[in-house]
């Protein structure tokens, strides 16, 4: 019975740790003068990343149901299968 719980505690105590590395070192990642990892921050940069981010919601729906509708064919031709093999 003390597994789970130490499980529980080491994930809780991960989740702690990454969070405080995260804000210590969010100043560092807002470079001075708008001049960050990917360079100068203009506004033609900005509308490009929020053009890809409309981009990525409106693509990965479409990929993420195309891929449930494949495994829901194929979970109902297993499931054909089963019951022809059942039955007498």
């Amino acid at each position: 019975m003390q597994a789970p719980r130490r499980k529980r505690t080491a994930v809780a105590g991960l989740i702690a740790a990454t969070t405080v590395l995260a804000l210590v070192f969010a100043p560092a990642a807002l470079a001075a003068d708008g001049v960050g990892l990917g360079g100068r921050t203009t506004d033609k940069s900005v509308t490009f990343f929020c053009f890809g981010v409309i981009a990525l919601f409106m693509v990965l729906p479409i990929v993420l149901s195309l891929i449930q509708a494949r495994l829901d064919g194929r979970k109902e031709r297993m499931r054909e299968q089963i019951e022809r093999v059942r039955r007498p």
